[in-house]
């Protein structure tokens, strides 16, 4: 392979983890997430790891800076590089191929350009950028799908288990569910409050991801071959190993 990585990117909700973990599943890969509140333990659903999507025929796909800190601790930029690139060291030690997979722009182009943050300087990794790209309104629709079924399936419930640990205020500080729904746990918002809010705070979440990956692309020279997410899975993966094969 004429790469050292690939990743797969784009905004919440358009389906990075399935192809993910099926593109590893063919090709002998090991995913890498790239996301800034999976790296915490106990956020689970609210973070969207959804674990079950890294079982492919029967079988586990071994993923990595998942769960690797407790909530609450506040996690920054150089230490997923480190996390990273101990990870990335591992997987290629054994022969399997890294897959970065996530939504967090800063955290993939701190890899991808190797951000100078801490006392040790990463190499710059050559990787084959995967974006999926999603039509604005079947986003907006697979978003709020996805989060009713996350609140009737159990994210209240994480939140007010994390409450038993963390300060409201600190819960907060982590956006999105986790604001929301503690707002709506401390009786600062109505559950029709609490769940209008959230939804257009997401929706704005991955308007801003697409404004970052623009960025990368048209702004700081890092190419993305964008697919369309709503291709079957057989032809996504195909499409990659045909870029892979070119």
């Amino acid at each position: 392979m004429n790469y050292e990585l690939i990743t797969i990117l784009g905004p919440t909700a358009c389906g990075k983890t399935p192809l993910a973990a099926q593109l590893c599943s063919r090709i002998g890969g090991e995913v890498i997430s790239a996301d800034s509140r999976m790296v915490y333990r106990g956020m689970t659903i609210g973070s969207g790891k959804d674990l079950d999507d890294y079982i492919v025929d029967g079988k586990q796909i071994p993923y990595h800076v998942i769960d690797i800190v407790d909530a609450g601790y506040r996690f920054n930029v150089y230490e997923f590089q480190c996390a990273f690139q101990n990870a990335f060291m591992d997987i290629t030690a054994r022969g399997k191929i890294p897959v970065m997979c996530g939504g967090t722009g800063l955290y993939i182009e701190s890899v991808l350009k190797s951000f100078e943050l801490g006392p040790v300087r990463f190499p710059d990794r050559k990787s084959l950028n995967i974006g999926l790209r999603i039509d604005r309104d079947l986003r907006r629709a697979k978003i709020t799908k996805r989060l009713r079924d996350r609140l009737e399936n159990g994210m209240i419930e994480e939140v007010q288990e994390l409450l038993k640990r963390l300060t409201p205020e600190r819960l907060i500080r982590y956006g999105l569910e986790y604001k929301y729904v503690t707002l709506y746990l401390t009786g600062q918002l109505t559950y029709d409050e609490m769940f209008t809010q959230l939804e257009i705070a997401i929706h704005q979440f991955a308007k801003r991801q697409m404004t970052w990956f623009r960025g990368m692309e048209e702004r700081r020279g890092i190419p993305i071959h964008w697919i369309d997410a709503t291709l079957p899975m057989e032809d996504k993966i195909q499409e990659i190993q045909s870029i892979l094969n070119s």
